[in-house]
């Protein structure tokens, strides 16, 4: 079996790898002393990287749609965050480690709680991403009644050849393209309605019935206002 990589994995897994050997071979060839402070700071160093890249993999492989990697950029940016700080920290804590007496606690006090503000922050964003994500998608069903009517208003308008039955015909249709979109539990039964008075006016479309058509289309404006009273209500 073999594996198979886009342009952009092979560009992020070579990224990945030239950040981590420069990384390490700045801390091994620079004349540090390896003494424990050195291993501190290279060791959260290399967890930043690593962190890093897991919360890149977050941002951006969690869901493979476009609008999710859109909301992944803020979590994204996180690591950068966390990578820009702690990089640096941890080359200045390897060229203290020849001074004596300097205890190691402060730095892994100070990495520590570095770590935790980037993995708290990192959760906290990406739990606001999947929430707009899900309000994107109830959104979508919420306005998916609607614009079908509009569609279909607009499509019997277009079909209309009689000059009366096509007044009141985009009469209603402006209605439906001016209202508000987003449904809601108030306005279910209203929408229920009109939908039923709307495959009429389709068929008696079909039926070349046009005598029927100003009366369905009066029905279905009484229908649709009483509609947006109910929406405008229940905002």
């Amino acid at each position: 079996m073999t594996m198979s990589f886009n342009k952009n994995q092979i560009r992020s897994i070579v990224t990945v790898v030239v950040i981590f050997a420069v990384y390490n071979v700045l801390s091994f060839v620079l004349p540090f002393k390896h003494t424990g402070i050195f291993w501190i700071g290279y060791s959260f160093g290399l967890v930043s990287l690593i962190v890093s890249l897991m919360i890149f993999a977050l941002a951006f492989g969690k869901d493979g749609t476009a609008k999710s990697r859109f909301y992944g950029f803020p979590i994204a940016r996180i690591g950068v965050l966390y990578s820009a700080a702690q990089v640096p920290l941890s080359f200045l804590t390897m060229a203290l480690a020849g001074m004596a007496g300097i205890p190691l606690w402060p730095f892994v006090l100070v990495f520590i709680l570095i770590l935790g503000a980037a993995v708290l922050g990192t959760v906290a964003t990406d739990a606001t991403r999947d929430e707009i994500v899900r309000q994107d998608i109830k959104l979508a069903k919420d306005v998916s009644v609607i614009r079908a009517l509009r569609s279909l208003g607009n499509s019997l308008v277009a079909q209309c050849a009689d000059d009366g039955a096509k007044k009141e015909l985009k009469k209603l249709s402006d209605m439906l393209n001016y209202c508000d979109p987003v449904s809601n539990d108030a306005t279910v039964a209203a929408e229920t309605e009109l939908k039923a008075v709307m495959e009429e006016l389709q068929r008696a479309m079909v039926d070349n019935d046009d005598t029927s058509v100003v009366p369905l289309c009066k029905k279905a404006e009484a229908i649709l206002a009483e509609r947006n009273r109910l929406c405008k209500l229940n905002k």
